[in-house]
């Protein structure tokens, strides 16, 4: 039931747009060199083109990625995340508008919607907010147009407001060069309108704006919104997997762990079936059909699954915050939807069939006769069977456990890989309100403060460079092919304050004019073609400056996506960005103290906010870390599971034997060699399970490392560990019964009435 809420939800997201079925988000794949790479990053003014150029397509909007920015209302300041949206979005979207009109809630430059939370916190009520100021960042006044209703929990969307496109479009002067790729964009057609046709229209539009290198081309492709969160993993150009192959994933690790406790079910069924054995003699004498045993069996197996579900309610209950805080999720029972108790029944009808199925018919086929006389014999189909079954659950619980390992080998591996930058000791504080003009003032007195090792900035965060450049060129570039580069713009002191390492030439200076000079990756240079690249001119668009140092390649984006050739120019006067701060790491607390007290001095509408580097590096794999925690639990909830069903097999094998053991007794056996005798019976199953699980689980973890750029590798240790926790705990599980079987009396055990 955990599972199924959490896999439901997942599905859900996105799904409540009423336009949904027209509604389209568009990426582009770039072809060069053979390769071919994709990305949700599109142009700033793809979306206004897109509408006037193609007439099937009813709305369009642009959408920047979600930023904080801090937000003032008389005294109170408060940090808010939102964004910028074209006047499409919000009759395109179905977030209900409390205030305002959808049609011109964003088409003003100096407009902003803002949710119900963001109205009430500044102005006490949504009616209040509509046609009041909000002073933005500290540089600008905003008026209020729309107040919609706080965004619900399964929209992939999540902002507290929304600015004009226009208004992003004039501060942003790089919008206007097609080359340059930042925001989404985001399409509804019509409802007449062909998605096939539309595909094809816009394929090469972004050819129609801008110049490809022969050989090179950039194709426009579109995916349905709503699918978007759980397909958004690209390979080779195109969509290919992402959260869906987790809901699938768990979604079978569901079925399978129903499945293995309903063989439980059936073998500790049949393992006490010598109890009921004399009541199904005597049930078939006095003239019960085998329809109505079977009825019988099958009623009690429904009934058991029925207090069971009963039982699961309430621990889900009792469960469900924990698991919220551990998935990130809201989850609830819905029980006021029919839907649920239907499906309920069906979980109930379905767990009790196929738990009862099997003992019920072998029960209900017992011979009257022989039973009654006592002789309770199991065919060797029978024994088979049952052995077959432990295989089964083993080999799904061996399954998980590789699986577990793997995935907290991956999760430990891009958590600890060197990143070719130190990210301990990092922090990082927006660059925003007066600290945009007092940045050389804060840096002379944090650079006093005991404990602060180098001071920097940069455009972006030291985590991700996401910004693509297509305006780089050199002498002797070959016009055949592409240049798209990922760009950095940083202060003076950025590879000593990230700790980078040169592979040749020097970091920026104060001791020479490099405002027109470049720092590039080793994956630049060699794109380049240059072998010795420091002194070799290089083109910025209208920058014309050569290559002072070559940076030792580092990851500054997700370890799923190679390194890409990266240029680094230097802007210590860009007006906003983020600062990056070293400190020691036994003067963190006294650090950031002194940041605060400095920051607050020199911007005190502002709120004092940082984050540390390897805190959001992690925050990259929140995902594969939640993975690795469900795949841990779950793994651990089939073997002991397993486990019972082998508990169950040992009640059986010690009871079939009892006269076999009295005997061997008898006539001579050691306690120690019956035990060995017992024991390895009940390893022939699981030593079977592991031979069938280990290529399996290799080649589902073969897979699921694939979506990894840099990924640790599947070594053969993990199939002995794998092998040891499994023996150990059937060991553990069978040893109690087995060793109660070999020290039983003899005489009693060979005993008749």
């Amino acid at each position: 039931m955990m599972i199924i809420l959490w896999v439901v939800d997942e599905r859900s997201v996105d799904g409540f747009h009423t336009n949904g079925k027209y509604l389209y988000q568009l990426y582009e794949a770039q072809y060069s060199d053979g390769k071919a790479e994709a990305s949700y990053l599109t142009q700033g003014l793809l979306a206004d083109e897109l509408k006037k150029k193609i007439p099937e397509i009813k709305y369009a909007s642009g959408l920047e990625q979600v930023h904080p920015y801090t937000f003032q209302v008389g005294d109170k300041a408060l940090k808010m995340d939102g964004s910028y949206a074209g006047e499409d979005f919000f009759q395109m979207f179905s977030y209900p508008l409390l205030r305002g009109i959808a049609s011109s809630a964003l088409n003003t430059p100096t407009g902003i919607a803002i949710s119900r939370k963001m109205a009430e916190v500044f102005f006490s009520s949504p009616e209040n907010a509509i046609g009041k100021n909000i002073r933005f960042e500290n540089k600008e006044d905003l008026q209020v147009t729309a107040v919609f209703e706080d965004l619900p929990a399964n929209s992939s969307q999540q902002f507290d407001f929304l600015r004009s496109w226009r208004a992003y479009v004039e501060q942003n002067t790089w919008v206007s060069n097609w080359g340059s790729s930042s925001p989404y964009t985001l399409v509804q057609l019509g409802e007449s309108a062909d998605p096939a046709r539309v595909a094809a229209k816009i394929r090469g539009f972004v050819d129609l704006y801008k110049t490809e290198a022969r050989g090179a081309r950039t194709e426009l492709l579109m995916q349905p919104f709503p699918e978007k969160y759980l397909h958004s993993t690209f390979k080779n150009g195109h969509i290919d997997g992402g959260r869906i192959e987790y809901v699938r994933i768990f979604s079978f690790i569901a079925v399978f762990i129903l499945l293995i406790a309903c063989i439980n079910f059936m073998n500790l069924a049949t393992a006490s079936s010598a109890k009921r054995a004399k009541e199904v003699g005597i049930r078939k004498v006095i003239g019960a059909f085998r329809a109505a045993l079977m009825g019988q069996f099958l009623g009690e197996a429904l009934l058991l699954t029925f207090f069971a579900i009963i039982v699961a309610i309430a621990l889900v209950l009792l469960m469900l915050p924990t698991f919220n805080g551990l998935t990130g999720k809201q989850l609830t029972l819905p029980v006021g939807q029919p839907v649920f108790w239907v499906g309920l029944l069906g979980l109930l009808a379905l767990t009790g069939t196929v738990a009862g199925s099997y003992p019920a018919l072998f029960l209900s086929s017992l011979n009257p006769i022989g039973v009654l006389k006592g002789n309770l014999k199991f065919s060797s189909g029978s024994i088979f069977l049952r052995k077959s079954l432990v295989v089964f659950q083993f080999t799904l619980a061996v399954m998980l456990i590789v699986g577990m390992i793997i995935i907290y080998q991956q999760v430990e591996y891009v958590q600890h890989k060197n990143l070719g930058y130190d990210r301990d000791n990092l922090l990082y504080l927006p660059i925003e309100g007066d600290l945009i003009k007092k940045y050389d003032v804060f840096k002379d007195e944090a650079d006093k403060l005991p404990g602060v090792l180098a001071i920097s900035k940069m455009k972006e965060s030291p985590t991700v460079i996401a910004h693509t450049n297509g305006d780089i060129s050199w002498p002797g570039k070959d016009p055949n092919q592409p240049a798209v580069f990922s760009d950095a713009v940083v202060g003076y002191d950025y590879v000593k304050t990230l700790r980078l390492q040169l592979a040749s030439g020097r970091d920026f200076s104060r001791d020479f004019n490099d405002s027109v000079s470049f720092l590039v990756n080793e994956m630049a240079a060699q794109k380049m073609g240059y072998k010795d690249a420091v002194g070799q001119p290089l083109y910025w668009g209208s920058r014309h400056g050569k290559i002072i140092g070559v940076l030792k390649d580092f990851h500054f984006n997700s370890m799923h996506q190679n390194i890409e050739p990266l240029v680094i120019r230097l802007a210590e006067d860009q007006r906003w960005g983020t600062i990056l701060i070293r400190v020691k790491n036994d003067n963190i607390k006294e650090v950031v103290s002194g940041l605060e007290r400095i920051y607050r001095e020199l911007n005190p509408n502002f709120s004092f906010t940082y984050a540390f580097a390897d805190q959001e590096y992690n925050k990259l794999y929140k995902s594969e870390q939640l993975v690795s925690k469900l795949s841990g639990y779950f793994a651990f909830l089939a073997i002991f599971i397993s486990s019972l069903g082998l508990f169950g097999l040992a009640i059986f094998t010690g009871e079939q034997r009892t006269k076999e053991i009295g005997i061997r007794k008898v006539l001579g056996s050691s306690v120690p060699r019956i035990l060995f005798l017992l024991l390895s019976e009940f390893l022939k199953p699981i030593v079977l399970a592991l031979l069938i699980a280990f290529p399996l689980a290799w080649f589902m973890m073969y897979r699921w490392l694939q979506d990894f750029a840099y990924r640790t590798a599947i070594d053969w240790w993990v199939f002995v560990l794998a092998a040891v926790i499994t023996i150990v705990i059937a060991l553990l599980t069978v040893s109690y019964q087995s060793i109660k079987a070999a020290l039983m009396n003899p005489v009693k055990s060979i005993r008749t009435q």
